[in-house]
C-alpha cells in the first residue's frame, strides 16, 4: 500500500503565525516552494500560507508585507494527512477540499507536504485526472 509518506516531499518548514509575510516569501524563495504551513505557539498547524496569498491578500490590498503576519491570513480548518494515509484518502482530501497542497502530520509534526507535483509523479493517469477535474472544477 502505497501512504502519504512515500509520495511526499519531505523536509517541509513550518512558518510560525507571528512571522511577517515578507519572511514568508523569503523561505519560499529559499526553499523553492510555493506554499508554507503556519504553526501556532504549540506548533501545531493553523494553517497554510501561499505564494498567491501574499500577493492577491496582502500587496494587492495596499497592506505592507512586513507589517501583516501568517497567522493574520490563516483562514478556515487547515486540512492535513498523517504520513500512514493510503493514496486514497490523500486524494479524498484534496478532492474533497478542492486543494493544491496537503501538508503531511506523523506524531503531531509535520514531516512533509504533498503537491500537485508529487502526485503527478506517483499516481496514474487516471488518478490524476480525476484529480485535475474535481479539483478545477471549480476554480
Amino acid at each position: 500500500m502505497t501512504t502519504a509518506k512515500d509520495i511526499m516531499h519531505s523536509g517541509a518548514q513550518w512558518i510560525p503565525a507571528h512571522e511577517t509575510l515578507d519572511r514568508a516569501a523569503q523561505m519560499m524563495r529559499d526553499h523553492n516552494v510555493g506554499s508554507l504551513p503556519i504553526a501556532d505557539e504549540n506548533e501545531r498547524l493553523c494553517g497554510i500560507i501561499t505564494d498567491r496569498d501574499i500577493v492577491v491578500g496582502c500587496v494587492a490590498e495596499g497592506h505592507d508585507p512586513s507589517r501583516v503576519t501568517c497567522g493574520d491570513m490563516a483562514k478556515g480548518t487547515p486540512r492535513w494527512v498523517e504520513s500512514d494515509a493510503d493514496v486514497d484518502t490523500v486524494l479524498e482530501e484534496m478532492q474533497g477540499h478542492q486543494i493544491r497542497r496537503l501538508p503531511v502530520i506523523e506524531n503531531k509534526r509535520l514531516v512533509g507536504m504533498i503537491s500537485e507535483a508529487d502526485l503527478a509523479q506517483h499516481l496514474s493517469d487516471e488518478q490524476i485526472k480525476a484529480f485535475v477535474s474535481s479539483v478545477y472544477a471549480g476554480s
